[in-house]
């Protein structure tokens, strides 16, 4: 009997990885989800990481006109 496959999208790409077993299974246990989706939220991490570095680099080069009392008396 064949395998159905599902169908990928337009924005979704098929791709097969070569992991060490220590590693998967440490993400794994750390995730409680399946080989997917803890893959997925790993390269979200790294998308994310690579925005904060950027934004890091900008520190002291844009400047801010905050008043911080204004910011405040919304916590009151």
């Amino acid at each position: 009997m064949a395998k159905k496959l599902k169908k990928a999208t337009s924005t979704q790409k098929k791709v097969t990885v070569y992991l060490p077993t220590d590693l998967l299974e440490r993400a794994l246990a750390s995730n409680d989800g399946n080989i997917t989706d803890t893959i997925r939220k790993g390269l979200e991490f790294m998308a994310a990481s690579h925005a904060y570095d950027s934004l890091r680099q900008l520190r002291g080069r844009v400047s801010l006109a905050v008043d911080t009392k204004d910011l405040r008396k919304d916590r009151r």
